[in-house]
């Protein structure tokens, strides 16, 4: 395993978005041996600290240093589906000269690229048992494995690889129930540097730290997220106290300075009345009038600076309590009568996976979910009429519109803007400006290359074009949403979900997101059958 002096340093360390906007300005961070787990708002600057550590990106400024090789897996995990499986593990050169040694070739070289790894093959098929790729052949390639199994699989060769340091970026992506309980065991036996950025819960449960990464710095945690909450839960709400009381205070200190004023002013209408009257020496006039102008003057004085003080404590209180953004989605509304027909499945057989025979009535909220492979993102395609199917048909009575897992339904080389307005042309710019601002693209955000986004600003970009597109849905498909949301992000979604009166169709792995968005049944793809499933 992994030595356990390894460890990550960051000094300086400044970089900014392709915008020019920094990110990180002067970061310090260091990490030793053990499990953090990194969290933060989507565009905090998550994924690019961890590829600033693996060295994929260069820093404007600082230094970035690691004791020990690193591994990374990345949040969006290309392969070529051409790709033999020993090649993508890296094994692929030393098996090639174990059978060569064992066919008779005596070759030096070929005994020099074996070197110690006589076992690799029996090494490596333990790897791949304890991550469940049971019936994956080494040699396979990429393209018959799903994309659940191709990060397992991605994850082995870093396994096999023993790096000192590991870099894990939303690893449960994409992975069933069954793959993310082996990747739990895979973080639980880790003894190096690990560092994962996730909204798995489940995941962050099994961490030793927590780093939340904002406004370009990190606060670290000893503890699970869990724990983390607690925390902040109960620092917000002192903070939050604090704001109440420095509010009063400012409102008192206003009081006060109105009710000085109105003294003042008394005072000074008294005095002119004495000065008309002429009961007084003018002498003795002139002298109370400056005795009463510099009174009024210091009192001015003394409540403004009481006031200006009040005002400081308030913001250094408001300052302390934290603004997360968070998206805030609107669903068309579009209900739909508890008995209309939405769609049919009539006999449906997909390219891949279960054979199905469904029909959906009303605003029914419906959980696809099966292990990697079954075939659920297949049937999502075919619905959608983007694949034929083998046999039957797929009828879609009402709009539809289809959020797919690759989040793939952006052109990279238009703008955010761009893009929505392409799928909603009589939709006012105004009116797309102001729903994207509701998903954190305010301003010149709006404006960015749908290229340059991270894994979250791309599904809030996404879930922008699909809900203003025309015409609005009534039947939603959602494949695996939560994939690329921050926990924040996660809550609003729920609670816009839960709210929407159409029919829903989500593909996803993430249990407790299904059971909060009032999943009302629930169908597994499995074996030859869309079968009904347990509730959840």
């Amino acid at each position: 395993m992994a030595p356990t002096t390894a460890h990550i340093t960051c000094h300086g360390l400044t970089f900014g978005r392709p915008d020019g906007t920094p990110l990180f300005d002067g970061l310090d961070l260091a990490l030793g041996p053990g499990r953090t787990g990194l969290i933060g708002v989507n565009g905090s600057g998550k994924s690019t600290l961890l590829r600033l550590i693996a060295g994929e990106l260069t820093p404007a400024a600082g230094t970035v240093r690691a004791a020990g090789d690193i591994g990374y897996l990345p949040q969006n995990l290309t392969l070529d589906t051409s790709r033999p499986v020993d090649e993508v593990l890296g094994i692929e050169g030393t098996r090639a000269a174990l059978h060569a040694i064992e066919s008779g070739d005596a070759d030096p070289e070929h005994f020099a690229m074996v070197g110690d790894d006589w076992d690799i093959e029996e090494r490596t098929r333990a790897v791949l048992d304890d991550l469940g790729l049971h019936d994956v052949g080494l040699d396979r390639t990429v393209g018959e494995i799903s994309g659940g199994q191709s990060v397992l699989l991605r994850l082995a060769a870093l396994l096999l690889r023993r790096p000192a340091v590991l870099l894990l970026d939303e690893p449960t992506n994409n992975l069933d129930l069954r793959a993310r309980q082996r990747l739990y065991a895979a973080v639980d036996a880790w003894r190096g540097v690990l560092v994962v950025v996730s909204h798995d819960r489940e995941l962050l449960e099994r961490v030793d730290e927590i780093a939340d990464l904002r406004d370009g710095e990190v606060v670290r945690f000893g503890g699970t997220l869990s724990a983390y909450e607690a925390a902040v839960a109960v620092e917000q709400e002192a903070a939050e106290r604090m704001v109440r009381a420095a509010e009063a205070d400012v409102r008192r200190q206003q009081r006060e300075r109105v009710e000085a004023h109105e003294k003042l002013a008394r005072r000074a209408a008294a005095g002119r009345r004495s000065a008309r009257s002429g009961s007084l020496p003018k002498i003795l006039v002139g002298g109370r009038e400056r005795q009463a102008q510099q009174t009024a003057g210091r009192t001015r004085a003394l409540h403004e600076d009481r006031l200006a003080g009040a005002r400081e404590r308030l913001k250094e209180a408001e300052s302390a309590v934290r603004d997360d953004a968070e998206i805030r989605v609107e669903l068309p509304a579009t209900e739909v009568p508890a008995r209309r027909r939405v769609l049919t499945l009539a006999d449906l057989v997909p390219r891949h996976g279960a054979r199905a025979d469904l029909q959906v009535l009303g605003p029914e909220r419906i959980a696809l979910t099966g292990g990697n492979g079954s075939g659920k993102t297949t049937l999502l395609r075919t619905i959608t009429g983007e694949l034929d199917p083998l046999s039957g048909e797929a009828r879609v009575h009402v709009p539809l519109r289809y959020l797919p897992q690759r989040l793939d339904v952006l052109d990279d080389e238009l703008s955010v803007y761009e893009n929505v307005r392409r799928l909603a042309p009589r939709v006012p710019g105004q009116r797309i400006r102001a729903q994207l601002a509701r998903f954190l693209f305010r301003a010149g955000r709006a404006d960015q290359v749908a290229g340059t986004l991270s894994g979250g600003e791309r599904f809030r970009a996404s879930l922008a074009a699909l809900l203003l597109a025309e015409p609005a849905p009534q039947l939603l498909l959602l494949d695996e949403p939560t994939n690329n949301l921050d926990l924040a992000s996660v809550r609003r979604l729920t609670a816009a979900l839960d709210a929407y009166r159409g029919a829903l169709l989500v593909a996803s792995h993430d249990l407790p997101f299904l059971r909060e968005i009032g999943i009302t049944r629930r169908l597994r793809a499995e074996g030859e059958e869309l079968m009904e499933g347990e509730p959840l």
